[in-house]
């Protein structure tokens, strides 16, 4: 198991946005685009006790950090990923991560309450040194909540709701806080079109939809 601080900015984009080159952004060059293709299941209590407290849990397969993810708060801009491989039943979060939220869920079990499948297109900005500043995620989403009590097979283990809701996004993530890159790296892309996300998470814009 593994712990890292996640700082990212996120954007909502419209289905047609073309992707700026960040040429604009000094000091950096960007690498040819990556696509990965995204399949993750998200956990919660019955009450959306998780989600209550802004936090996510999910099994995700795909990219390369592939495995289960606990995002916690943290300061602003930014939170706290746990990282455990996938291992296990599809259904059985680890006992590490439950271990994490336990006060939180009060012993109410965690299931399964969204799927998110993602064609994310990757591209990585690194600097004059060739070290890795910033990775922006081009994301097409699709997503659906799933019913409760549903146990049907499939891979997220129950019935879908029905309705998918697809959107797309824009994430910058950096390794480390750099407010003069992170911002250089929004006004690219707000003058491309790009508008300040709406949500935290793309679980949060699921259940609010």
């Amino acid at each position: 198991m593994s712990e890292h601080l996640e700082i990212e900015q996120k954007f909502d984009v419209d289905p047609g946005f073309e992707r700026p080159s960040f040429a604009g952004v000094a000091g950096v060059t960007a690498a040819e685009p990556v696509l990965h293709h995204l399949s993750a299941t998200y956990f919660d209590t019955p009450d959306g006790r998780l989600a209550a407290s802004k936090i996510t849990l999910r099994r995700r397969s795909g990219g390369s950090d592939e495995g289960w993810h606990l995002k916690l708060p943290a300061e602003a801009g930014a939170r706290r990923e746990v990282h455990a491989p996938l291992g296990g039943a599809e259904r059985e979060v680890p006992g590490e991560l439950a271990s994490r939220v336990a006060e939180v869920t009060g012993g109410q079990p965690l299931a399964p309450i969204a799927t998110l499948d993602t064609e994310r297109t990757v591209v990585t900005l690194h600097s004059g040194d060739g070290r890795v500043v910033a990775e922006v995620a081009d994301d097409l989403v699709n997503a659906r909540r799933l019913t409760a009590g549903g146990d049907t097979g499939g891979d997220a283990g129950g019935d879908t709701g029905g309705t998918v809701l697809r959107w797309r996004e824009i994430e910058v993530e950096v390794p480390v806080a750099d407010p003069a890159l992170q911002r250089a790296a929004a006004d690219v892309l707000l003058a491309a079109g790009a508008r300040p996300a709406g949500h935290g998470s793309k679980l949060a814009r699921l259940l609010d939809a």
